[in-house]
């Protein structure tokens, strides 16, 4: 009787896990760590590291702080306490340093010393590109999960789903304007 009632248990949550939305989180936490360590240059003190981490359970501690503290703290207030941070990326046309807060991104030029900053404002749940000097324009603005604005090129907005096709359609907007104006 137990084996059929843990059967049937396992089924039904199967089945009902499948039809609920589910939160996974970002494991910042944890994914800046694993990120720590394969900046080691040496591959055998990088293995060394691991195996350490492994054993002496720091990797299992941040997954945990992750999945239970971090991750819901990101699900109820909709930002994580661990995402700031410095990223240098390297780009086509040079080297970047990106850095992260709980508003947004610096982004820094490492070839020209040029900065932007994009800010998200919840207010209206937009992201900005700030310039130096003042300057701000709005990239976006959130509609609703599958739909945003976007600025046209004659100064209007216009909706587009989020999607290859909404992405497409944009793009024809900005491109048809682009010959009108010559």
């Amino acid at each position: 009787m137990k084996k059929t009632y843990l059967t049937v248990a396992l089924i039904s949550t199967m089945c009902l896990s499948l039809t609920l939305p589910s939160c996974i989180g970002s494991f910042t936490l944890t994914n800046k760590l694993l990120s720590w360590n394969r900046q080691i240059s040496d591959k055998f003190v990088n293995e060394l590291v691991f195996f350490a981490f492994w054993i002496l359970p720091v990797y299992e501690v941040s997954t945990l702080a992750d999945l239970l503290v971090i991750n819901s703290i990101e699900f109820w207030s909709g930002e994580n306490p661990v995402a700031s941070g410095k990223k240098i990326i390297d780009g086509n046309d040079g080297k970047y340093l990106v850095e992260s807060d709980r508003k947004g991104y610096t982004i820094k030029s490492l070839n020209d010393g040029s900065t932007v900053r994009l800010d998200f404002k919840k207010e209206d749940k937009s992201w900005n590109l700030s310039i130096p000097g003042g300057e701000s324009y709005k990239l976006f603005t959130y509609v609703d999960d599958t739909h945003v604005s976007l600025p046209t090129p004659d100064g209007s907005e216009t909706v587009i789903e989020i999607s290859e096709a909404g992405l497409y359609a944009y793009q024809n907007i900005v491109t048809a304007s682009q010959f009108a104006m010559r």
